[in-house]
């Protein structure tokens, strides 16, 4: 329990960034034979909900008329840490350093113009930031053409991995490991972990990044 405490992102300001930095979530609704269906869906977040756009008609759809309960998540894989970086003898010390976050809540259809505009909107702003489109407006046909699916959290919990669980000399130990293997992702990485390459080498440049 003491290393979950630690791995879990103290900060609501922090999970709403990194939700709004992030292309793809994954939605689970209950089917009709009582299995989960998961959906990869773009996704915008807006005044603590979740909001989606889909065909008229759909599995998802379905199920979620018949179950407003359902999940959603988003995650992103930060750097794998192979064995070696801990012993070479031992394959089962492989890590992954990763931020995610889980939603469990209620998921339901807009009907509301206003309210299906703005995510509609919200959803084109998040994605298409350089503009080149008209903003669509509750009078256009288009609203007729898509679903817009909200969801409300009941809890959302974000948990991150970026080595805040090991002391001091361990961490500036890791991001050098990180940082001679060269992956393509060191670099982001490094900096999320609160370092900067400064003459050569990764220096810790902000303790608590999160």
């Amino acid at each position: 329990m003491q290393l979950l405490g630690k791995l879990e992102i103290k900060s609501k300001e922090k999970v709403i960034e990194f939700l709004s930095s992030q292309q793809t979530g994954r939605i689970a609704s209950i089917d009709d034979n009582g299995f989960p269906q998961i959906i990869p869906m773009n996704f915008v977040f807006i005044n603590d909900a979740v909001y989606m756009h889909s065909h008229i008609r759909g599995e998802k759809l379905d199920n979620i008329k018949r179950n407003q309960k359902v999940g959603f998540e988003v995650d992103k894989s930060l750097e794998f840490l192979p064995s070696y970086f801990s012993d070479p003898a031992d394959a089962s010390l492989a890590d992954t350093l990763y931020v995610s976050v889980i939603i469990k809540g209620n998921a339901s259809i807009v009907s509301d113009k206003e309210e299906k505009t703005n995510a509609l909107n919200g959803l084109m702003e998040k994605y298409q930031p350089e503009g080149g489109y008209e903003p669509i407006r509750p009078d256009m046909d288009v609203l007729k053409e898509v679903e817009v699916i909200k969801i409300v959290p009941e809890s959302l919990r974000g948990k991150y991995k970026i080595g805040q669980n090991m002391d001091m000399k361990s961490r500036v130990d890791l991001a050098k490991k990180i940082f001679e293997r060269n992956t393509p992702t060191s670099k982001e990485t490094l900096d999320i972990m609160g370092f900067k390459i400064i003459d050569g080498e990764p220096k810790l440049a902000n303790d608590k990044p999160w």
